[in-house]
Parts: structure tokens; C-alpha cells; sequence
């Protein structure tokens, strides 16, 4: 579920590339202060685009960043945003809350030494989800209800794809008009909300045709399998079919995504979310669908 909506970093400009790797490493600042050395390993790509696109939607100054030691490496030098305000303090509520559910959900599905694995960190990890549901009972909220839906639509008899998807792309729908402080009724914030709907759309189908593999290996839930009839024992083939088929519909939630960008207000940072939507995200689903490919050729 994580670490998929990355920027095509070689396209980047140098110093958008400073702006991203200074958000990157700010939001783990924060979430070291807020939660623990131990939330670092919590830190990814996909909760920094959230604070990336706030910061690029926001009316308020853009912040500066300032050269710092790295925590995790103190013999490296990082730069680091000046104020880290409101935008990485729900960024990392966030992560720590998605990271809770994405662990239960883990230990639902799997068995043996990682199931165990799991359940031994989960304390641990609670202790976190508590002060980050706390500090932003709205985003615990929105999570909390989205992963129940989820488990409500993956427990019926062939439940569609689009049915799948919808709970993780209304989360993300959800999370961006909380954070957003905007108005819900004004054109910026549909624009926004409808920006995360297809970015939890894309991020959902891209879990699914990723995962592919290994959910038919250890017969655990996979909305493509379902729609093709797989099972541990399919033909490389039907599964091949089931990849171009995700590949597809990937695709036109990039189109829908990249749309909702063109209609977004966005300041001297949107070049950086542009960056992740027409070249990361693309670079990064044909990498894990043909690589999956050529593993199961």
C-alpha cells in the first residue's frame, strides 16, 4: 500500500529536487519528535506527496529550507523545511494512522512467523496510532471507517473491482478535504477532493496488480483474481491477462488524475506534483507490471 507514488527524480529540476528531499526528510523529523525514533521507519513516499500537495495548494508562503544534520546518519548533511507547519503535522498523523490499519489488516491476512511477526509489533505501534487518532480524531476517523468499509466489501460473494477501489479512493477523497481547510463548496476544494479521489483510486489498483502474485501464492484476497477466476494454480497466461487488464484501468484513473491537476491552483511547487503525476506514477506502474511480467514469463 506504500511507496508507489514517487517523483521521476532525474527529471527534476535541482532545486525541486532540494524542495522534495527537504519535505522527505522534514516529515520524518516530525514524525521522530511527535511519535518516536521508531515512527521514522514509518516514513514514505506516498504520505510526503500528501504533504507536498498541500504545501503546493496552500495560499501560504512557501517554507524555507534550512541545512541540518540527518538523525538516521548524523555524518550526512539535509536540508529541512524552516517551519514545518500544519501540512507535516497531518502528514505524519497520517502515516502513523494508515500504518496502524495496514498492520492489522497484514496480520488478518497472513500466517506462520509473520503473522506472529506482526502481532508482536502492533503494541507498539497502537501506542503511536492513539496519539496521532488524538492529535487529529477527524483523520482516524476517515481511516477508520474507509478500511471498515473495505473489509465489508472484500467479504462479499465477487464484490467488482470498481466496488473495491471506491473505499480507498473516497479515504483519500475524505483526507484531502480535511486537510485542505478549504470551503467544500468552492471549485478549489472539489478540484483538490476529486485529486484524491483518483490518486487513492491509482494507488489501490496498483496494490492489487503488484500484489497479484503472491495474494494467488498465499490465497489471500485480490480483487483481480476474483474478476479472473485465479487461484494458486492458474495459468501464467490468465494472470498475464489480469496485469494488462489492471494496466488498463490504471491508465485512465492517470487520465482522470492528471485532469483533475490541469484544474488545480497550485504555486511554484506544483512543478514538483506535476513531476510525480505525468512521470512518476507512470514510471513506476510500467516498472512493476512488466518487471512482474517477466518474472512469471
Amino acid at each position: 500500500m506504500f511507496g508507489y507514488v514517487k517523483p521521476q527524480k532525474s527529471e527534476l529540476l535541482v532545486r525541486e529536487l532540494e524542495a522534495y528531499n527537504g519535505i522527505y526528510c522534514s516529515l520524518c523529523k516530525i514524525l521522530g519528535k511527535k511519535y518516536g525514533i521508531a515512527a521514522r521507519l514509518a516514513l514514505n513516499y506516498d504520505c510526503t506527496f500528501y504533504a507536498l500537495v498541500l504545501i503546493s495548494a496552500s495560499s501560504n508562503p512557501i517554507p524555507k529550507l534550512v541545512k541540518g544534520r540527518c538523525v538516521v546518519n548524523p555524518l550526512k548533511q539535509c536540508a529541512f523545511c524552516e517551519k514545518a507547519g500544519l501540512e507535516f503535522e497531518q502528514a505524519s498523523a497520517l502515516t502513523i494512522i494508515l500504518l496502524y490499519h495496514k498492520l492489522k489488516d497484514d496480520i488478518f491476512d497472513s500466517k506462520g512467523f509473520k503473522k506472529y511477526l506482526r502481532i508482536f509489533v502492533l503494541p507498539i505501534v497502537r501506542h503511536a496510532y492513539r496519539k496521532a487518532a488524538a492529535d487529529y480524531p477527524g483523520l482516524g476517523e476517515i481511516i477508520s471507517e474507509a478500511m471498515d468499509r473495505q473489509r465489508e466489501i472484500e467479504h462479499r460473494d465477487s464484490p467488482g473491482l470498481d466496488s473495491c477501489a471506491e473505499p480507498t479512493a473516497r479515504m483519500m477523497e475524505r483526507v484531502m478535504e480535511f486537510s485542505s481547510g478549504e470551503d467544500p463548496s468552492t471549485p478549489k476544494s472539489r478540484v483538490l477532493n476529486r485529486f484524491g479521489y483518483y490518486i487513492g483510486r491509482w494507488i489501490y489498483f496498483m496494490d492489487a496488480a503488484d500484489d497479484l502474485s503472491d495474494d494467488l501464492k498465499e490465497g489471500t484476497f485480490n480483487p483481480l483474481a476474483i474478476r479472473f477466476h485465479l487461484n494458486g494454480e492458474s495459468d501464467p497466461e490468465n494472470i498475464r491477462k489480469a496485469r494488462a487488464y489492471a494496466n488498463e484501468v490504471l491508465n485512465q484513473t492517470l487520465s482522470q488524475l492528471g485532469a483533475a491537476y490541469n484544474l488545480m491552483e497550485m504555486n511554484s511547487m506544483g512543478s514538483i506534483v506535476r513531476n510525480v503525476v505525468f512521470l512518476g506514477l507512470p514510471q513506476m506502474q510500467k516498472e512493476l507490471l512488466f518487471k512482474k511480467e517477466k518474472t512469471n514469463a
